[in-house]
């Protein structure tokens, strides 16, 4: 966990109690040391949050402390919505339902005239969802295996209509603003490969895994000039 989303959770589980909370407790609940809670509460006092308390007895909140409410300034709201949108459209089925969660909890934040003129306003953000479900077919799959170092077996049919079987190592998925493809290294050609995904006939997770290297990494090909298509 990193450091502000463990600052962000202290801060949340000090907010709602009432009694302190020892180090001990904070520590077993965030799954760190103690040592670690003592650094987060100085950062946190040094922040200017004011928190009651000392080591070995416990910390709490003073009651008048609130966290300030997330705000954005009118170019960062445009960003974001062309963000949701643009997942919403374009990537699969639970992706689109996870920005459609983000975009609830910026709505519950907004004030009342960001919330008119973005949310319940004209929409000028507009990301058709055109044969998505075909443009991002397997992308749940791919995307665990790709998170897990899965080696996945495709069965694939080329430009030419010419059906092949790979064993690639899924290494990354890329949107070309049509269609979505993925970056793999494939071992029959022994050398990286994009795979459109709306020409991938079949898909199975094989029990091998992968380890990626300096010379096999999405970082790697990206750095190519040349993208090769299988």
């Amino acid at each position: 966990m990193r450091k502000a989303e463990r600052l962000f959770q202290l801060l949340t589980l000090l907010r709602g109690r009432r009694t302190a909370l020892t180090a001990s407790a904070l520590a077993e609940v965030l799954e760190v040391s103690e040592r670690t809670i003592y650094r987060d509460i100085q950062a946190l006092s040094l922040s200017g949050v004011p928190i009651e308390g000392e080591a070995g007895v416990g910390y709490r909140l003073r009651p008048e402390f609130n966290l300030p409410p997330l705000m954005f300034d009118e170019e960062e709201l445009e960003a974001l919505l062309l963000g949701v949108r643009l997942v919403q459209g374009c990537s699969d089925q639970h992706l689109g339902q996870s920005a459609s969660r983000v975009l609830d909890k910026v709505k519950a934040v907004l004030p009342t005239e960001l919330y008119d003129q973005y949310i319940e306003g004209p929409e000028w953000f507009v990301v058709p969802g055109l044969h998505r479900q075909w443009t991002t077919q397997y992308s749940d799959q791919i995307r665990v295996a790709i998170k897990n170092r899965f080696v996945i077996s495709i069965g694939y049919q080329r430009e030419d209509k010419q059906q092949s079987e790979r064993e690639v190592w899924p290494l990354g998925l890329v949107y070309w603003g049509a269609v979505w493809t993925l970056v793999a290294w494939c071992e029959l050609r022994d050398d990286f490969r994009m795979f459109r995904l709306d020409r991938i006939q079949s898909l199975t997770q094989l029990s091998r895994h992968f380890e990626t290297t300096d010379q096999i990494s999405l970082q790697t090909y990206l750095k190519r000039t040349e993208c090769t298509e299988a």
